[in-house]
C-alpha cells in the first residue's frame, strides 16, 4: 500500500514537468523556418521555362553550316547527334560501295560472256563460267539497283541532317515548360432570358503546355 502512494506521489510531481517539456517541443519554430527557405512553386516553374541560347546564335547560320555534315549539330551544341549523322553516312557509303563493286563484277562477267570485253579480271571470268548470260544480266541489274538506291538514301540522309539542324536552331528560342497538364472540368451554362430550356451542360478541357 505504501508503494502505491509513493508511485502516485512521484507521478503527480513529474507530470507538470513532462507536460511543459512536450509543450516546448511543439512550440519550436523549426517548421516555419524550413517553409520560408523553400522556393515558391512559381519560381520553380519559371526556371523550367528558361532556355540557354548560345550567344550570337542564328537559325539561318545553322542551316548554312549544316551543309557540312555534322557541323549544324555542333553549332546547336547537340554534340550527341554528330556520331548518329556520321554513322548514317558510313552505312549508306558502305552499301553503295559494296553493291557498286558487285555491279561492276557482273557487268564485266556479262561482257566477257558475250565476247564484247575479253580484258576482264580473273574473278569476272570465273563468274562468267559459273552463270548463264541471262543470270548475269539479272545479277548485274540487281546490284546496280541497290547501288543507286544506296546513293539516293545517302542524299536523303544529307537533307535530313540539314533539316534537323534548322529545326533544332529554331526550337532554341521556344520556352518549354515541364508542366504538361490536362484539366477536365464540368461546365454548366444556365438558360438566359432569350432562350428556352434549362441550360446546357458539358465538359471544359484545358491543356497547359
Amino acid at each position: 500500500m505504501k508503494r502505491f502512494w509513493i508511485l502516485l506521489l512521484t507521478f503527480a510531481i513529474a507530470a507538470p514537468s513532462l507536460k511543459a517539456q512536450d509543450t516546448t517541443a511543439f512550440e519550436r519554430p523549426d517548421t516555419p523556418e524550413i517553409l520560408i527557405k523553400t522556393p515558391r512553386e512559381k519560381d520553380r516553374k519559371e526556371k523550367t521555362k528558361r532556355q540557354v541560347v548560345p550567344p550570337n546564335h542564328n537559325p539561318k547560320t545553322a542551316t548554312w553550316i549544316a551543309l557540312i555534315p555534322g557541323a549544324g549539330q555542333a553549332y546547336n551544341r547537340k554534340y550527341w547527334k554528330m556520331p548518329v549523322v556520321y554513322a548514317g553516312f558510313a552505312a549508306c557509303g558502305y552499301f553503295a560501295i559494296t553493291n557498286g563493286d558487285d555491279y561492276h563484277l557482273y557487268r564485266d562477267a556479262y561482257n566477257y560472256k558475250m565476247g564484247t570485253d575479253p580484258d576482264v579480271s580473273d574473278k569476272a571470268k570465273r563468274e562468267a563460267e559459273k552463270y548463264t548470260g541471262e543470270n548475269l544480266v539479272t545479277l548485274r541489274d540487281f546490284y546496280r539497283r541497290n547501288m543507286e538506291l544506296s546513293w539516293i538514301v545517302m542524299a536523303g540522309w544529307y537533307a535530313v541532317q540539314i533539316i534537323d539542324a534548322c529545326v533544332d536552331a529554331n526550337f532554341l528560342y521556344y520556352e518549354i515548360d515541364d508542366d504538361l497538364t490536362l484539366h477536365v472540368e464540368p461546365k454548366w451554362e444556365p438558360a438566359n432570358d432569350f432562350a428556352y430550356g434549362c441550360g446546357t451542360a458539358g465538359l471544359s478541357v484545358k491543356l497547359n503546355f
